[in-house]
């Protein structure tokens, strides 16, 4: 695990706010709150998606993952602590079996308003049911591409007319959805229209990702990084407008037009402010928290995991460990921290 050292200053030298004083909310040295956890079941996945396991799933290590218990002692923690949403992810979390009762058990922990699950959609069809009687809320797919030959050379899969198509009748039965695209020169950059077109009467969020660098893909994002707000800037110029973030929002900025029954949201890490609006913590399928998605490693939690007479510990410990999150990510340095890819602590 790794060790805590609080001092009275963080690594910028700068005063901390004193949130231990804060017994119910987790807030960092920058006066930022974190209602938003971001939960890995596995990083195990069943795609090979060209920018994050291009080889497929390779297993590095022998730890288990968190169980359903674990999961639950977490999502109580946090809860406690003012969180109030809560995203699991993978990896591809539709590999988990118990998947529909760690959804289940999120719901009926007091404070938590809203569960979310991101998947690639291979098998969503067969999901649905399971996952609206465990009480789910919303639901993230990738659809990086809407041509089918796109599709397949990025994801490894020749399944996008069937991903399309779970995803209609998703909408038929009254579900929230968001798809994401990462957007990629040379492979989807010029796609814009057919998004668009795709979005006209479908009432869900778009959301374009701007490709990030990590230590597995440094050659292949010299290649294919595109800037989003190229894109961002066509569409503001075409009367898209942009809404006001709500408290529990992700990272997206996102935008409506009178005339599309969807919205567009395009996340930007490289833009300057990006970290300002910070409000979301990830732990990773092995237990270790992660204060953002590019620290060089992440802190253990699993010790005060096994046991509900431990939450007050589990706080505790929460709470000093955000006092070593920084004000911004290095991704501006051209630092991409410990992080392999993406599946391994829940993108």
């Amino acid at each position: 695990m790794t060790k805590i050292n609080i001092s009275d200053q963080n690594a910028h030298g700068k005063a901390p706010t004193d949130t231990l004083n804060q017994p119910n909310s987790l807030q960092d040295s920058w006066g930022r709150q974190f209602r938003y956890l971001r939960l890995s079941l596995t990083d195990v996945c069943n795609m090979r998606c060209t920018y994050c396991l291009p080889d497929g799933y390779q297993r590095t290590h022998n730890e288990q993952f968190l169980t359903s218990a674990e999961v639950t002692n977490i999502v109580r923690a946090f809860a406690r602590l003012g969180t109030r949403k809560i995203r699991l992810t993978g990896g591809e979390p539709s590999l988990r079996q118990d998947l529909p009762q760690i959804i289940e058990d999120c719901k009926a922990t007091s404070g938590i308003t809203q569960v979310a699950v991101t998947t690639n959609g291979l098998k969503l069809a067969r999901l649905l049911d399971d996952w609206k009687a465990a009480g789910l809320d919303q639901i993230n797919i990738s659809v990086d591409s809407l041509t089918a030959d796109s599709f397949a050379l990025i994801t490894g899969h020749d399944r996008l007319s069937q991903l399309l198509g779970d995803i209609d009748q998703a909408l038929a039965d009254q579900w929230t959805l968001k798809v994401n695209a990462v957007l990629l020169r040379g492979q989807n950059d010029r796609e814009l229209p057919a998004f668009l077109n795709w979005l006209r009467d479908r009432p869900l969020t778009l959301r374009f990702i701007e490709l990030m660098r990590t230590n597995d893909n440094a050659d292949y994002y010299q290649q294919h990084h595109l800037r989003g707000a190229v894109w961002m800037q066509q569409l503001m110029q075409q009367g898209w407008q942009e809404l006001p973030r709500s408290e529990d929002s992700g990272p997206a900025r996102e935008f409506w037009h009178p005339n599309y029954a969807g919205r567009i949201g395009f996340i930007l890490p490289y833009a300057p402010s990006f970290c300002a609006s910070c409000n979301r913590l990830r732990v990773s399928a092995r237990g270790d928290l992660h204060l953002c998605l590019f620290t060089e490693q992440g802190h253990s939690l699993r010790d005060l995991l096994q046991s509900p007479e431990q939450l007050p510990q589990l706080q505790q410990r929460l709470q000093q460990l955000l006092h070593l999150k920084a004000e911004q990510h290095p991704l501006l340095l051209e630092q991409s921290g410990g992080n392999r890819h993406f599946a391994a602590i829940g993108g």
